[in-house]
């Protein structure tokens, strides 16, 4: 008998309505209609909550705080999988965060953080049109494709266990590349696009806080030294804790709950090499004292 034609799995359902976007999806900007359920010791969480207070959303559009690591099996949060039930029958997948729900019909909009993080920014609070200035759209695309990429991605390689030497170098170049480019820039400018604070911070600043908390762990010492030894970046790292908007959604014990829940890889030398002392530049709320490892 001729085998069985191999055949993949269903894709799982896609959650990626928009608000404001399309006039057919019924997603309009409404005052206290949608909640965000985050968890922020997981960074695209972290991202929306930062920008939530920035655009000072209290009470535009609630938030649901989740547990630092989830309770269900294969890496859920129980308690959203009433929504992810109530937008597909039998969801196949794990219920995850971050979440955007539609109070109204108490279904899922959009579990796309990108997209909510735009939706946010553009049609919802105070100062969106700063936080999102206008004609910004393709240096902001170039931020986010820099620290999936260039920081997040390189550094993930570079600490891989059993890479090989030569896969190490070429992705730690590749992330010393980006660190520099930042480097240069916030040594011009307050902030990445210039004088005032946008969501380009929000993105550069939440990958600093995984490179220091998590993918640090995976490097070898002599590879945070060179990481650390970016001073201007690191003193906006440390000043923009100390921000409340930023600081106050700063979980480190969740931080590292999740990592050491989730992680697989094998802990280096870096792991003793802190470069930020988080902790303290939230406390003293100013920004002023440093805690820069030197190589």
């Amino acid at each position: 008998m001729p085998a069985a034609p191999l055949t993949s799995p269903p894709p799982l359902p896609s959650f990626r309505g928009r608000i404001g976007c399309d006039a057919n999806s019924g997603y309009y900007a409404v005052a206290r209609r949608y909640r965000l359920h985050l968890s922020p010791s997981c960074p695209h969480s972290l991202r929306l909550a930062v920008a939530h207070s920035l655009l000072g959303l209290d009470d535009t559009l609630p938030v649901t705080l989740l547990a630092p690591v989830p309770d269900g099996p294969g890496g859920e949060h129980l308690a959203l999988r009433p929504l992810y039930e109530a937008s597909s029958h039998h969801h196949p997948g794990p219920a995850t965060a971050p979440v955007l729900s539609d109070e109204w019909t108490g279904r899922i909009v959009s579990t796309h953080a990108p997209d909510i993080l735009r939706d946010m920014a553009r049609h919802f609070g105070r100062d969106r049109r700063e936080l999102w200035p206008r004609g910004a759209d393709a240096e902001i695309a170039a931020v986010e494709h820099l620290c999936a990429y260039g920081v997040e991605e390189a550094a993930q390689s570079a600490g891989r266990a059993g890479a090989g030497a030569g896969e190490r170098r070429t992705a730690l170049a590749r992330l010393l590349g980006t660190l520099r480019q930042w480097e240069a820039r916030l040594g011009f400018h307050d902030y990445v696009l210039g004088d005032r604070i946008t969501v380009a911070d929000v993105q550069v600043w939440v990958t600093l806080v995984q490179l220091d908390l998590v993918h640090r762990r995976h490097l070898d010492a002599a590879a945070v030294h060179r990481i650390a030894d970016h001073p201007h970046l690191w003193a906006y790292a440390r000043r923009l804790a100390a921000h409340p908007a930023f600081g106050r959604h700063l979980d480190l014990p969740g931080i590292a709950r999740r990592h050491h829940a989730r992680c697989q890889g094998l802990e280096a030398a870096g792991a003793a090499v802190q470069i930020l002392d988080w902790a303290a530049h939230i406390a003293d709320g100013t920004g002023r004292s440093s805690s820069l490892c030197r190589p």
